[in-house]
C-alpha cells in the first residue's frame, strides 16, 4: 500500500511538471500566462536538399510581457554562467533541421550589461584603468518585448506546424 501511494504521488508530480503546448499559426498571437506570443512567416522559398524538395521559411517570433510581474535573474558576486534564460519556446514540429537550420525558437530574457572599471598593468608596465562590459542580470519588465528570427525547413507543400509553451 505504501508503494502504491508513493507511485500515485510520483505520477501526479510528473504530470504537473509538463506544461501544455498551444498551437500557433502565422500572424496569430497566443496568450501564455500573461505573455503575448506572436508568430509570423517573413519569407518562403523552395529548396532542394539531398535530391528532395523542401520549403524554407524565414520566421519571426515576438513576446510581450502583459503579465503583472517582471522577470529577473540576478547574478551573484562570484563568476556565474547562466544558460537558461528562455521564457517561451516555439517548436516547429515538422522542421527537418536540414542545412543547419532551426527546429525551435527560444524567446529569452534581456541581458542587462554594466561597465566595470578595473585596474591592471599594461604591457609597458604602466598601471592603468580599463573598462569592460559585463552582464549583471537578465530581465523582462512589464510591457517589455523580445523577439527572435529563425529559418525552418519543412517538407514541400507544408506550412510550419508550430507549438508554443512557457518554460519558466
Amino acid at each position: 500500500m505504501k508503494n502504491l501511494t508513493s507511485l500515485a504521488i510520483l505520477i501526479l508530480l510528473v504530470s504537473l511538471s509538463f506544461t501544455k503546448a498551444q498551437k500557433i499559426a502565422d500572424g496569430e498571437t497566443v496568450d501564455v500566462n500573461g505573455l503575448a506570443v506572436t508568430f509570423s512567416i517573413l519569407n518562403k522559398e523552395s529548396v532542394n536538399v539531398g535530391g528532395k524538395n523542401f520549403d524554407r521559411y524565414k520566421v519571426s517570433a515576438n513576446l510581450v510581457n502583459n503579465s503583472q510581474k517582471a522577470y529577473s535573474i540576478r547574478m551573484s558576486n562570484a563568476p556565474q554562467i547562466v544558460t537558461n534564460t528562455a521564457l517561451v519556446e516555439l517548436n516547429c514540429l515538422n522542421a527537418t533541421g536540414a542545412k543547419l537550420t532551426s527546429k525551435k525558437i527560444d524567446l529569452k530574457l534581456k541581458p542587462q550589461t554594466v561597465n566595470v572599471t578595473y585596474w591592471a598593468y599594461n604591457k609597458d608596465g604602466k598601471y592603468e584603468s580599463s573598462i569592460i562590459p559585463i552582464i549583471a542580470s537578465y530581465y523582462l519588465d512589464i510591457g517589455d518585448s523580445v523577439n527572435d528570427n529563425a529559418i525552418f525547413i519543412v517538407p514541400a507543400g507544408e506550412q510550419p506546424n508550430v507549438s508554443v509553451r512557457k518554460l519558466q
